[in-house]
């Protein structure tokens, strides 16, 4: 029986996410929960929705949720306005609400596909790419579901069908290695060198991470690996962090490392799924500071890209 997995987008026609035009993959779950994340939808490896509540006419009277809801989860105050009990959504598994509101208020925003199904998504992409692109498994992070991942990727294989990889590098080291044999190009974030900071900002440490690298170094992969770093004022924006890293990379032989610079586009989503958004009024990047941070990548013979302007 082909394996599932649980995927909550797919774009094709992207462009930043690799060499050439790709198709990206958004897989469910993460072992982080970075407090700046634009994906929050993707940290639960399950079906789950998001609520657009400024979509709803409750202004109308219009009940249909409350009245399809088998929880009771979804109630209405004197005045009107909606509320949800997310303690009680968060474990529903049928979504009547999705499927009666003609607001389109709730968002089921999790699916299931069958590697079959994904093979058939890229091929069907397969013209649109040109001789660069291919496809790229991003999330959420794709370690989480790693067996179905690598089913997928073997079809990719299969197909020749050139493959890249968004990950956090958080995982059992045998897990990472194995994925990494199918991967042509890999992204791997490195949220902050100081490892009670880094669990600061996404509830892990970073030694797991830094030590995948390492083996992903010494094991003689052939892939393309860019360090990324989504960068934060505040959190890892100081020289003494970049130089932490700039170290850490001559010491494994990378050359290669990608700076986005912070932005809130996915505030919106925090706020549909009842969570508090921390970084609404700071975290800011100029555009000088980057280019400084740039710099001192460059000073030290790192190739240093900024957003999206990159060779690849």
């Amino acid at each position: 029986m082909s394996k599932k997995g649980f995927i909550f987008d797919i774009q094709s026609f992207s462009v930043h996410d690799g060499p050439g035009c790709r198709t990206s993959v958004f897989f469910t779950g993460c072992p982080l929960q970075c407090k700046w994340c634009a994906n929050p939808e993707s940290w639960e490896n399950r079906k789950h929705f998001l609520f657009a509540e400024k979509s709803c006419k409750w202004e109308s009277g219009c009940r249909a949720c409350r009245d399809a809801c088998p929880n009771g989860s979804i109630k209405f105050d004197e005045n009107g306005r909606i509320s949800i009990a997310y303690d009680i959504c968060n474990r529903c598994e049928t979504f009547e609400c999705v499927g009666v509101c003609p607001n389109n208020v709730f968002k089921q925003c999790v699916k299931e596909y069958t590697v079959e199904d994904i093979i058939k998504i890229l091929r069907r992409d397969f013209s649109n790419w040109g001789p660069d692109g291919g496809v790229t498994f991003t999330g959420g992070d794709p370690l989480i579901q790693h067996e179905f991942l690598t089913e997928v990727l073997k079809q990719c294989r299969h197909w020749q069908i050139h493959t890249a990889i968004e990950t956090s590098a958080y995982a059992k080291q045998e897990v990472f290695l194995e994925v990494l044999k199918y991967i042509n190009f890999a992204f791997i974030d490195v949220k902050h060198m100081d490892r009670e900071k880094h669990y600061e900002g996404t509830g892990v440490y970073n030694d797991l991470i830094l030590s995948n690298i390492e083996a992903l170094v010494k094991s003689g992969w052939k892939g393309r690996l860019i360090l990324r770093q989504p960068t934060i004022a505040g959190y890892n924006d100081s020289d003494e962090n970049a130089l932490q890293l700039i170290d850490f990379m001559n010491r494994n032989g990378l050359y290669e490392i990608n700076l986005l610079k912070f932005h809130r586009l996915g505030e919106t989503k925090w706020n549909q799924l009842g969570k508090e958004y921390e970084y609404h009024d700071h975290g800011d990047m100029t555009k000088e500071k980057m280019e400084h941070l740039q710099e001192i990548y460059l000073d030290h013979n790192i190739a240093c890209y900024i957003g999206d302007n990159t060779p690849f």
